[in-house]
C-alpha cells in the first residue's frame, strides 16, 4: 500500500499541494517563533562600547531568590568593589563605567539627546583618539566622531550641554572613534562622577586579565572574590559576564527584554501552532473528503481497513516530510526578520542577538509531522469504518459527519473557552488578554470540531432567503452544501479561523489601548507639565513653579515600578523553604503639596499630606490582602533592588487593574536612572488662560536652560507613544497569525473548488451553461463566507465580551466599526474570488473534453 500511495500522489495534486502549502507555512512560523523563544533565553547581546574588556562586573537585575522577577532601573554597584577586584591575581586593571544623560542646548540642534561618560572608560570599547588631546579640566569633553561631523563640532569649539538640569559651556578636547553609539560624550572621571548624582556608585566595572593569564581562571577567581562581598541583606551579588552576556552591563534593559521576549514568543508560537493544527487538520480532512470514491472502491474491491489507513499515513507523510524540511529554510529567516523589526521599533534592544539552535527547527518539524498525521490517521477512520457493501453509497451521499470522540472534544474545547471567559471577566484589566487569546483558540476549535452541525443549521436558515433572492442557482447550492456537509464544513472553517482571530485579536488590542487610556485620562487633573531637554529637573523646582502668578498647584511626577516585598513563610519540618512571590506595583513619585490638584487621587483612609520621609500610599486592594494597617512598616523593593521599610501613611481606591503606589518623590528619585526629577505637573488657578501660564513658566528657562512646558494634549500624546510599541508589536504578529490563517483560507476554496471536475462535468452535459455553473458557485461561495463569517463573529464576541467587562466594564468592546466592516469585506472578497477564479479554471474545456477528465 506504500507503493500505491506514491503513485496516487500524482492523482491528487490539488489536494497534496494545499496540504503542502498548509504545512510549509506553518511550520515556518513555528520554527521563527521558537528562534525567538530560544533567542529570549539566551539574551545574548554583544557588547560594543564595553567589548575590550574579556571580564565585566554588573549588577544582577534579577530579584533575589525568585530571579524571574526584573528591576526597571539599573542595579549599581558598591564604590569598594574595585579595589577588592584588582587584588585578584591575573587582574592587571580594573576600569569603572557610568553612564548620564545630557543634552545639547546650541549648536543649531537644541535638545540633542547625549550619554555622557568618565574618560577613563575609553578603553573599554577602545575608543581611538583621531583629533585632539584628552579632557583634563571639569569644563571639557570629547565627543564621537560621528557625532562630530553630523553637528558640525571641531576640537576648540564650546559647547552648551545640559547636566543634570544644570547648563554649562563645555570645550570640546578631543575628537575619538569607537564602536559605542555616536551620541557618546566623554568627561573627566571626576566630572562624570558628580555628575550621576551617585558619587562612588559605577555601573559597571571592566575587569582587564594580564598578559599569559587565563581569563576562565580569572572569572573563577572574581566571581569568587565578588561573592565574598558584604552587601546588604537580600542584595544579590554582582554578576561577573563573559562571552555575549557582557551586553547585560551596556544594556541592562536586555535581561528584561529578553523574557519579554520569551513571553511573546511562547503565546504567539503557541498561538500559530494552534492555528497550524487547525488549518493543516482542516486542509488534509478536505482532501480526504473528497477522495471517498476512491477508498469505497478500494475498499470494496478487498483493500483492509488497516491498509487503507497505511495508505493515506503513507501519502501524508511523504508531503508532509518535504514540506517541514523546505520550511526549516525560511524559518529561522522569519525569526530573524521579527527579531530586527521588533529592534528597530524599540521593543528590544538592538543589541540583542539572535540565536536559534536546533531545538526550535525540531519542535516545528514535529508540531507539522504530528499534525499531519494526526489528520491524516482521523481523516482516514472516516474510510475504514464502513463495511464494503456500504462504502459505495456512502462515498455518494456523504451522510456521517457525527462521532462520539468529536463531540466529546468539542465538548472540552467549550467547556475550555467558557472556564476562560469566566476567568478574563474576573482579572484585573491589563491582565485579561492574556487568558482571552487562548479562550479565542478553544472556542475556534470546539466550533471546528461541530463544525458540520453548525454549517447544516446556518445552511437551513439560509436556504429561504437564497432561493427567493437567487432562484435555481440558490437551490442547487444549498442542495449542494446538504449533500455534501462535511465539504461545505471544511470550506467554512478556514473562513471562520481568518475572521474570527481577525476580529477577536484587532478588537482586543483596542481595547486594552482604550482601557488604558480612560486609566490615565481619569487620573490625570493638571493643565501642563514641566519638564527638560535632557529629562531632568531638581526637586526643588517644585516649590518654585508652585510660587508662580497663575499656578493653583504643582506636584512632582517619578513613574518607575516596584514590588511589595512579601515575607518568606517559615517552612515546615523536611520541607524546602518557598521562594518568595513579590508583587510588582507601579510607583509614583509626587510630592503632597499639589497632589490632590494636579491627579485624582483621593486618600480612602490616611492622609496623603504625610508622604513625606519614607512612607508610602498603597492601594486598598493591596492593603486588604497583605494583612496591614495604617502605621505598619512594609517591606518594599525600589525599582534599583534597594530593599526599604516604609511606613504606610495612607491607601488608595483605583480601578482595578490600574492601581500605582505613592511614594515621596525625594525618597524615590535616587533610585531612577537619571536620580533627578523628569515632570512637574502644574494645574492652573481659575480664570487663568493655560496659554498665558505656559509663556509664564516658559521663562524659568533663563535660571533653568532647557526647561519645557507642554499643555495636558501633550501628555495624552505621550502616553499614546508609549503604547504605540506594544500596539505595533501586537499587529505584527497579529498580522502574521491571521495572515496564515488567511492563506488557509485561499487554500482551501480553492481545492475545494478545483476538486469538482466531475460535477460540473455532469451539470455540462445535462445542459448547464457556464454561466449557470458559475452563478450557483457564486451562490455557494456566498453561502460558505456568510456561514464563517457568523461563526467567526460568534466566537470573537465570546472572547470580547468578557474582556471588555474586564477592561471597560462594559461588555461593548472598544473600537472602529471600520475594522469589522474591513473584516467582513476581506473575508467575503477573497472567498468569491478564490472561489470563481478556481470554477473558471475548471470550466475551460468543453463537456466532451471533460468527460476523460479522471477524480
Amino acid at each position: 500500500m506504500i507503493r500505491l500511495a506514491f503513485k496516487t500522489l500524482r492523482f491528487h495534486k490539488g489536494g497534496f499541494l494545499a496540504t503542502f502549502i498548509a504545512l510549509f507555512f506553518g511550520a515556518a512560523i513555528v520554527v521563527g517563533c521558537g528562534g525567538l523563544f530560544e533567542t529570549g533565553l539566551h539574551k545574548a547581546a554583544p557588547p560594543q562600547r564595553l567589548a575590550a574588556a574579556p571580564l565585566l562586573i554588573t549588577g544582577d537585575q534579577r530579584f533575589p531568590d525568585t530571579r524571574r522577577d526584573i528591576f526597571p532601573e539599573r542595579v549599581r554597584l558598591d564604590r569598594t568593589l574595585a579595589d577588592r577586584v584588582k587584588a585578584v591575581p591575573g587582574v592587571s586593571a580594573v576600569v569603572p563605567d557610568v553612564s548620564f544623560p545630557l543634552a545639547t542646548l546650541d549648536g543649531g540642534h537644541p535638545g540633542a539627546q547625549l550619554t555622557g561618560h568618565g574618560w577613563s572608560s575609553a578603553r573599554l570599547a577602545p575608543y581611538r583618539t583621531t583629533e585632539g588631546t584628552a579632557p583634563t579640566g571639569a569644563r571639557e569633553i570629547a565627543v564621537d566622531t560621528r557625532f562630530a561631523a553630523e553637528h558640525g563640532v571641531r576640537v576648540g569649539r564650546t559647547v552648551r550641554l545640559t547636566v543634570r538640569g544644570e547648563a554649562g559651556a563645555y570645550r570640546v578636547t578631543a575628537l575619538v572613534s569607537g564602536t559605542g553609539d555616536p551620541a557618546t560624550v566623554f568627561l573627566t572621571d571626576a566630572a562624570a562622577d558628580r555628575a550621576t548624582g551617585r558619587p562612588g556608585t559605577p555601573d559597571a566595572l571592566g575587569v582587564f586579565t594580564a598578559p599569559g593569564a587565563d581569563t576562565a581562571t580569572v572569572h573563577q577567581a572574581v566571581t569568587k572574590a565578588v561573592a565574598g562581598t558584604e552587601r546588604a541583606p537580600g542584595i544579590a551579588p554582582p554578576q561577573v559576564l563573559t562571552g555575549d552576556e557582557r551586553g547585560w552591563a551596556e544594556h541592562p534593559e536586555v535581561i528584561a527584554e529578553g523574557s519579554k521576549l520569551v513571553t511573546l514568543a511562547s503565546v504567539f508560537g503557541g498561538l500559530s501552532a494552534a492555528v497550524t493544527v487547525f488549518v493543516v487538520s482542516s486542509t488534509v480532512g478536505l482532501s480526504l473528503n473528497q477522495r471517498q470514491r476512491e477508498s469505497a472502491l478500494l475498499r470494496a474491491i478487498g483493500a483492509t481497513p488497516a491498509q487503507l489507513r497505511r495508505m493515506v499515513l503513507g501519502e501524508t507523510l511523504v508531503v508532509a516530510v518535504v514540506a517541514t524540511a523546505l520550511a526549516t529554510f525560511p524559518g529561522p529567516a522569519i525569526g530573524r526578520v521579527l527579531l530586527s523589526a521588533f529592534a528597530s521599533a524599540g521593543v528590544v534592544p538592538e543589541t540583542i542577538a539572535f540565536r536559534a539552535g536546533f531545538v526550535p527547527v525540531a519542535i516545528g518539524v514535529a508540531t507539522a509531522l504530528l499534525t499531519a498525521l494526526g489528520a491524516a490517521f482521523l481523516g482516514a477512520r472516516a474510510a475504514t469504518r464502513t463495511r464494503p457493501t456500504e462504502a459505495l453509497a456512502e462515498a455518494s451521499l456523504q451522510r456521517r459527519w457525527f462521532s462520539a470522540p468529536r463531540l466529546v472534544f468539542a465538548l472540552l474545547f467549550l467547556a475550555g473557552g467558557t472556564t476562560l471567559a469566566l476567568v478574563t471577566a474576573g482579572v484585573d484589566g491589563p491582565t485579561a488578554g492574556s487568558t482571552a487569546t487562548p479562550a479565542a483558540m478553544l472556542w475556534t476549535a470546539g466550533f471546528g470540531l461541530l463544525g458540520p452541525g453548525l454549517a447544516k443549521l446556518i445552511t437551513a436558515a439560509l436556504r429561504g432567503p437564497l432561493r427567493a433572492f437567487t432562484g435555481l442557482a440558490g437551490s442547487l447550492a444549498t442542495l449542494n452544501a446538504k449533500a455534501r456537509t462535511s465539504r461545505f464544513a471544511g470550506a467554512v472553517m478556514p473562513v471562520m479561523l481568518a475572521s474570527g482571530l481577525a476580529m477577536a485579536l484587532i478588537y482586543l488590542q483596542t481595547t486594552q489601548s482604550s482601557g488604558a487610556e480612560r486609566a490615565f485620562r481619569e487620573d490625570l487633573r493638571a493643565d501642563l507639565v514641566v519638564t527638560s531637554a535632557d529629562g531632568s529637573l531638581p526637586l526643588d523646582l517644585v516649590r518654585t513653579v508652585a510660587r508662580q502668578p497663575g499656578v493653583a498647584a504643582a506636584s512632582a511626577q517619578i513613574s518607575t515600578l516596584g514590588y511589595l516585598d512579601p515575607p518568606v513563610p517559615k517552612p515546615e519540618p523536611g520541607d524546602e523553604p518557598d521562594s518568595p512571590n513579590p508583587e510588582k506595583v507601579p510607583l509614583q513619585g509626587v510630592t503632597p503639596d499639589g497632589l490632590g490638584r494636579t491627579t485624582a487621587y483621593r486618600a480612602a483612609t490616611g492622609d496623603l499630606a504625610a508622604l513625606t520621609g519614607e512612607s508610602v500610599a498603597l492601594p486598598t486592594t493591596m492593603v486588604t490582602e497583605g494583612g496591614y494597617k495604617l502605621g505598619d512598616r512594609v517591606p518594599m523593593r525600589l525599582g534599583d533592588g534597594t530593599p526599604v521599610r516604609l511606613t504606610l501613611v495612607a491607601t488608595l481606591d483605583g480601578r482595578r487593574g490600574y492601581e500605582t503606589a505613592l511614594l515621596p518623590a525625594a525618597l524615590l528619585a535616587p533610585h531612577t536612572g537619571t536620580g533627578l526629577l523628569p515632570q512637574i505637573m502644574v494645574k492652573a488657578a481659575p480664570g487663568t488662560d493655560p496659554a498665558k501660564l505656559t509663556g509664564t513658566l516658559s521663562a524659568l528657562a533663563k535660571d533653568h536652560p532647557g526647561l519645557r512646558v507642554a499643555d495636558r494634549d501633550a501628555l495624552a500624546v505621550a502616553r499614546a507613544d508609549a503604547d504605540e510599541t506594544q500596539t505595533w508589536m501586537s499587529y505584527l504578529l497579529l498580522c502574521m497569525v491571521v495572515g496564515y490563517a488567511t492563506i488557509a483560507l485561499v487554500n482551501t476554496q480553492v481545492v475545494a473548488t478545483t476538486e469538482r471536475r466531475r460535477e460540473f462535468m455532469l451539470q455540462r452535459l445535462i445542459g448547464s451553461t457556464r454561466r449557470q455553473v458559475l452563478q450557483m458557485m457564486t451562490v455557494e461561495a456566498a453561502l460558505v463566507a456568510i456561514a464563517g463569517i457568523v461563526l467567526g463573529v460568534l466566537v470573537a464576541a465570546l472572547t470580547l465580551v468578557p474582556l471588555s467587562i474586564s477592561v471597560l466594564g462594559s461588555p461593548i468592546p472598544d473600537g472602529s466599526p471600520w475594522i469589522f466592516i474591513g473584516v467582513v469585506a476581506a473575508a467575503v472578497g477573497l472567498t468569491l474570488a478564490t472561489t470563481l477564479l478556481s470554477a473558471r479554471l475548471v470550466l475551460r474545456g468543453k463537456p466532451g473534453q471533460m468527460a476523460g477528465v479522471r477524480e
